[in-house]
């Protein structure tokens, strides 16, 4: 339902997707375009972004007071659509957090459902990955494509100022081009073969127009929404027990812990289309 604020009440159960920012909101669309009759709630921690530069306990506590966040919103099932929380929170908040504050509940990110299929994209079989300072840090993606694709190549290349760019507005001009031009060209020196390119941060789509001016045609640019969205298909396929605790209303909210007025003004070039906000205060343990 477009352009509708609903409010959740304890007894629903969407499905909670979060992000640091607005990129979040990337993935939402896609997962919104495959599985509309799903209820959904957005949390942006717009107050404390960008997550790429923090440390990893300072991300890892953020992402789990946001989930904490979540689950007091009733939700079951969290996707955390943020390539630096799911690099450095979410194997934690799995392994440690979840047994003890909510092992009926599950949180997914969006590194794993990428890292099993970038591979099948490239012929060559060297695969870039564009991302923060955060995710490249974390090595989150060499170690998991890895795993699924051990004669991928991967080259990573941190991308810092990408994301202020998206979320100042600036998706065109001579300073944007500059720098999606900088970090391709040094990329692509350090693998001159690389035939795919990942987006491995859910702002970046919003540049993709400007980073294919600056690529050979041959190379693919692969943005994650629909992996991620596919992903979620199938795992609510594989366990109808989860996929019955989510409500099914077509109904979507989007909270902030930011300026309402501030992410209302932004999401719509993330999600297509507008959206009405409220403020989230999120608890700080």
């Amino acid at each position: 339902m477009r352009g509708v604020f609903f409010s959740f009440k304890m007894k629903t159960a969407p499905i909670g997707i979060f992000d640091s920012g607005y990129g979040g909101l990337t993935v939402l669309r896609e997962i919104v375009t495959l599985l509309p009759s799903y209820d959904y709630l957005y949390l942006g921690d717009n107050a404390r972004s960008p997550y790429g530069p923090r440390d990893f306990d300072t991300i890892y506590h953020y992402t789990l007071e946001c989930v904490q966040y979540l689950f007091g919103q009733g939700c079951p099932l969290i996707i955390l659509a943020c390539n630096t929380a799911s690099a450095k929170a979410l194997r934690n908040i799995q392994q440690l957090a979840l047994p003890k504050i909510a092992p009926d509940r599950r949180v997914l990110g969006v590194i794993r459902p990428t890292a099993e299929v970038i591979g099948n994209f490239s012929k060559t079989k060297k695969v870039g990955v564009l991302g923060t300072v955060g995710t490249v840090r974390s090595e989150s993606y060499l170690m998991e494509i890895g795993k699924f694709f051990p004669e991928v190549e991967v080259t990573q290349q941190a991308c810092p100022m990408w994301v202020p760019l998206v979320e100042n507005g600036e998706l065109a001009g001579a300073g944007t081009d500059f720098f999606v031009k900088k970090y391709l060209d040094e990329l692509l020196v350090k693998s001159p073969d690389v035939d795919t390119l990942l987006l491995a941060c859910t702002h970046y789509p919003l540049l993709e127009p400007v980073i294919r001016q600056f690529l050979p045609k041959e190379i693919k640019v692969i943005s994650q929404g629909e992996i991620v969205a596919k992903s979620l298909v199938d795992y609510l396929r594989r366990h109808p027990e989860m996929a019955e605790r989510c409500s099914k209303n077509g109904h979507r909210a989007f909270h902030t812990t930011g300026s309402a007025e501030d992410f209302d003004g932004h999401a719509s070039a993330f999600f297509g289309e507008e959206v009405k906000s409220i403020h989230a205060v999120v608890a700080h343990f």
